[in-house]
């Protein structure tokens, strides 16, 4: 498999394990036009934050468990006018390229600070997929070719399920020297290929071409072609119809099936020559055995999807107010059908580029129509996150211009500080809360619910019980004292946090007691 090399590939290629790990702070939640100070704790988030963080923050809880992924990351294309700097030049990327890979960063072209800039994103993306899932990518051919070859790298180039070609546009630009593009890439990834299929909806149209004109007893069936290419010359012979005509395959084709396997169709009823048994021959295919979905194409048609335009006139129809900084968004209708295509009615789907918040606005409407119960986390660094992305979700949920609201709700939350500080230490800012729910979610990778902070009991989990002996301006011992005073919940199993254990092995290992430190043994995402 090829491997792509560029300047600070060597600083950036583990940097996703040194991201440091941030909590997440409420904001507020949001339910049918009512905001609390409580979380409405229904599955959906908006995140205001960098989305390198802010996808490392999100690893204790869904590692493994996102669904569906779509990212429409910058192109760049070196356009200087949009809203985030589509040629990767920003002053964010810039100060963080610096720190990450160092000197080197004042050579790097602006492809390598594209793939300095994704690698580490895609390789948590890669985390969070679960293994039933897939991942969407938006691009452009500015780095088409490159993000191929680093997905290659991370998915697996035996994980690669299609290029797939969306007309973003249908008019040309004439003012073009030489082509006028009209289309985007969407690249198609999963976790592990052999778990997944992709099927879309059966539409009245597609099933209008199931008839059964010759009242077979099995039912509607619809015919296809028995030709096939290249020629294999054992499969080119000659067919008599009823009629008495005599037919070969096209030119440069041979039948699909062997002469003997032909005449098996023939008495099972499978071949169709028209109503006067004089056309050339058709092989029936019946409608009981085709599966529920339609297999999807790779070119996606404005028709199909929607393009940019519509977009545009989308997000004006929400925004009637403002003129809203986006100029190639994407279309409502897209998103609909990657969300369609990559989830069933309780699944979870992630957008960490999430822009204007159509992946949102999609998953809200798939919902409405069928009853999902689909969930969306949204990642927004810039600091539209509030009044763009988020505004938009909470007018999708109650209704704009004539359109009805899809109700639903979501919870908003920013980046905040890290758990762990420089010297790899607990960050006791972050408050005693935050840490307890990290060190239960390390331990079972299930929701923390809260118990009371005034006793070291974190929970019961696969008859293990949880403890973590934590004092802020102190350090804590776990002695025969503390064993008697805090250890109350019976288990088969204890996993007991604290500073410093006095406790003889032996006896550790009759009462089945594994003594973990803080914060050495606190896993690290």
């Amino acid at each position: 498999m090829p491997t792509l090399n560029w300047i600070g590939k060597d600083k950036i290629i583990n940097h996703h394990q040194e991201v440091p790990y941030k909590v997440l702070n409420h904001e507020y939640g949001f339910s049918e036009n009512e905001k609390s100070e409580t979380p409405v704790a229904s599955g959906n988030l908006i995140i205001n934050g960098d989305n390198l963080e802010a996808l490392k923050s999100l690893l204790p809880k869904y590692e493994g468990k996102v669904n569906c992924i779509y990212i429409d990351p910058p192109y760049n294309t070196g356009n200087e006018s949009w809203v985030y700097n589509d040629n990767v030049n920003s002053p964010k990327i810039k100060k963080w390229l610096g720190k990450v890979v160092g000197k080197e960063s004042e050579d790097l072209t602006r492809h390598d600070k594209w793939l300095c800039m994704m690698y580490p994103r895609l390789k948590l993306l890669h985390k969070l997929l679960a293994k039933d899932g897939a991942i969407f990518i938006s691009i452009d051919d500015n780095e088409q070719a490159n993000l191929k070859i680093i997905m290659d790298e991370i998915f697996g180039n035996g994980n690669f399920v299609n290029n797939i070609i969306w007309q973003r546009a249908y008019s040309p630009v004439n003012t073009k020297k030489r082509f006028s593009a009209n289309h985007d890439f969407i690249l198609c990834y999963t976790k592990r290929i052999e778990k997944v299929e992709f099927a879309l909806e059966r539409t009245d149209l597609a099933d209008s071409r199931y008839t059964n004109s010759d009242n077979d007893l099995r039912g509607e069936w619809t015919s296809g072609d028995l030709s096939v290419g290249p020629i294999v010359e054992k499969q080119v012979y000659p067919i008599t119809s009823p009629s008495g005509r005599i037919v070969y395959p096209p030119k440069g084709y041979c039948w699909r099936v062997t002469e003997e396997k032909f005449f098996e169709m023939i008495k099972d009823n499978r071949i169709w020559f028209g109503e006067k048994g004089e056309n050339v021959p058709r092989f029936k295919r019946f409608k009981t055995e085709v599966k529920d979905g339609i297999t999807p194409m790779t070119v996606w048609t404005y028709k199909e999807v929607g393009h940019t335009q519509d977009a545009k006139k989308e997000i004006k129809g929400i925004f009637p107010e403002s003129d809203i900084p986006f100029d190639t968004p994407k279309s409502i209708k897209l998103m609909e059908r990657i969300v369609q295509l990559g989830t069933n009615k309780n699944s979870i789907i992630l957008d960490s580029f999430a822009g204007s918040g159509t992946t949102a606005h999609a998953v809200l409407n798939l919902n409405k129509q069928d009853g999902g119960n689909r969930k969306f986390i949204l990642i927004e660094m810039e600091d539209y996150a509030e009044t763009i992305t988020a505004e938009r979700v909470k007018r999708v949920i109650n209704g704009y211009a004539d359109k009805d609201g899809t109700g639903g709700n979501f919870d908003y939350y920013t980046l905040g500080e890290s758990l762990f500080d420089a010297n790899n230490n607990l960050n006791e800012i972050v408050g005693e809360e935050k840490i307890r729910e990290y060190v239960w979610f390390t331990e079972t990778r299930i929701p923390y619910t809260i118990q009371k902070l005034t006793s070291p009991f974190l929970g019961i989990y696969n008859d293990t019980s949880y403890y973590f002996i934590y004092e802020k301006d102190s350090l804590t011992t776990l002695d025969y004292e503390s064993l008697a005073d805090y250890v109350q919940q019976k288990a088969e199993r204890y996993i007991i946090y604290a500073d410093n254990c006095l406790l003889p092995e032996i006896f550790m290992r009759a009462k089945n007691i594994e003594f973990k430190k803080i914060p050495r043994d606190i896993t690290r995402f």
